[in-house]
């Protein structure tokens, strides 16, 4: 997520009533989390196992909870609590717009797109060209949706990240000021969500289908020319490259990766990263040859306790 303008270091540490380490005029351009920081963006780690990977990342300003040595070319937030106060920099930044209308006057909508009763539309939502959006469809603030997408009854883009810290009187959300980017000619069945990114884009790539009841969690990435079959759930931070075919009831694990053309059968449970251009199934997942040898063996296994009394 990137800030309307540039800041300097001292600018933010002044907004979270914190220390920092570096130079006052030190630029930076926006926040993000860990899997897509950038040159100039902040990105907050709170726990001693994951300050190696923030500070080695290619985010130059770290909201840390401890003071630590400063990397070259980098600068530090010293925060007692990092959670709460990259939260407040996601109020401060993309604060939540109530509205009191149904489609929002800043909707941007192309030529020949339809609208059909009872949807909900919020700020700043672009829709392109000759899309069809049916009855009961919510979309939320700043969502892309390009030309030539069908989206059935019902489904919500742009929902919560499911995102928590658990604290000694319950949880604590961390806030999503990302968006949902819906690419040409895809395909969104009924009853499907898609949550935003938590600072970056949850995408649905051109020409992907997705079948009714389908679950995205947040920043996930799904590639071009997708089938994704009923009541699959897709955690967040997942990348699904191009031409996978997902299969009914599968789940997956977050911050994995599908290769592209793989093929997912139902009820998978993907639980690790898997390679493109093969067939997986079961849980854990293994390759559906294999998966399958295994359970005619299972069912061989009366018949060899037979023969051995």
């Amino acid at each position: 997520m990137k800030f309307p303008k540039v800041h300097s270091l001292e600018e933010i540490a002044n907004l979270l009533n914190c220390e920092f380490i570096g130079d006052k005029n030190f630029e930076v351009f926006g926040m993000n989390e860990i899997h897509v920081v950038e040159p100039g963006d902040i990105v907050f780690v709170d726990h001693p196992k994951y300050y190696d990977k923030a500070l080695q990342s290619a985010a130059t300003i770290v909201l840390i909870n401890k003071k630590v040595d400063c990397p070259e070319g980098k600068a530090l937030l010293i925060s007692d609590d990092p959670f709460r106060d990259f939260n407040t920099l996601t109020r401060h930044f993309k604060p939540f717009q109530a509205t009191n209308v149904s489609i929002s006057i800043s909707l941007t909508v192309g030529e020949g797109t339809v609208i059909q009763p009872n949807c909900f539309i919020g700020n700043n939502v672009t829709i392109g060209k000759n899309c069809i959006i049916h009855s009961n469809v919510s979309i939320y603030d700043h969502t892309v949706i390009g030309d030539n997408v069908i989206i059935h009854a019902g489904t919500i883009l742009g929902a919560d990240a499911f995102y928590y810290k658990k604290r000694p009187d319950g949880f604590d959300q961390l806030l999503s000021g990302g968006r949902v980017v819906i690419e040409d000619n895809v395909g969104i069945g009924a009853l499907c969500t898609i949550d935003k990114g938590v600072t970056g884009d949850t995408t649905i790539g051109a020409g992907t289908k997705l079948d009714n009841q389908v679950h995205v969690g947040h920043d996930t990435v799904i590639g071009k020319k997708c089938l994704i079959a009923s009541q699959t759930g897709i955690a967040g931070c997942v990348i699904i490259e191009d031409e996978v075919t997902i299969w009914g009831q599968v789940g997956t694990t977050s911050g994995i990766t599908i290769g592209a053309k793989a093929v997912i059968m139902g009820q998978t449970g993907v639980t690790k990263s898997v390679e493109g251009g093969k067939s997986y199934f079961g849980t854990p997942i293994e390759e559906s040859r294999e998966k399958l040898k295994q359970l005619a063996n299972i069912k061989k296994i009366p018949e060899i306790l037979n023969k051995l009394k």
